[in-house]
């Protein structure tokens, strides 16, 4: 078991599973949580190095949660990377997340920028 944790906010079960995959090989371990309710809970129980956003979720949309994380003192050092389709919709967000890809992101480019935020 490793010490970085990873939430991986991801609707698409797919992308969610490459995210991980991933994440592993830049040494996370992982969580995938495919609606924006369900990611709310799980942040109120754990502090994790990293999140994966996905902007558009069942229920919560992803700039609710990224606001959420970033007025939380217990999550200030928690790196966040926007994972969208929809590259009109993370316009305005670049100072609140640390990274956002533009998808497809690639098994590669995840997993070598998640190891360049300076976690794993």
């Amino acid at each position: 078991m490793n010490d970085l944790l990873a939430l991986i906010v991801e609707d698409d079960e797919d992308a969610g599973i490459i995210f991980s995959n991933a994440l592993h090989d830049a040494g996370f371990d992982t969580e995938i949580i495919q609606t924006g309710d369900e990611a709310l809970i799980r942040l109120d129980n754990v502090t994790p190095d990293l999140v994966v956003l996905d902007l558009e979720l069942p229920r919560v949309p992803g700039v609710e949660i990224l606001r959420r994380i970033r007025a939380n003192v217990r999550l200030t050092k928690t790196h966040v990377i926007i994972a969208t389709a929809f590259p009109d919709m993370a316009m305005g967000l670049e100072d609140e997340a640390d990274l956002v890809l533009v998808k497809p992101v690639s098994f590669a480019q995840l997993r070598d920028l998640a190891t360049r935020l300076g976690l794993a």
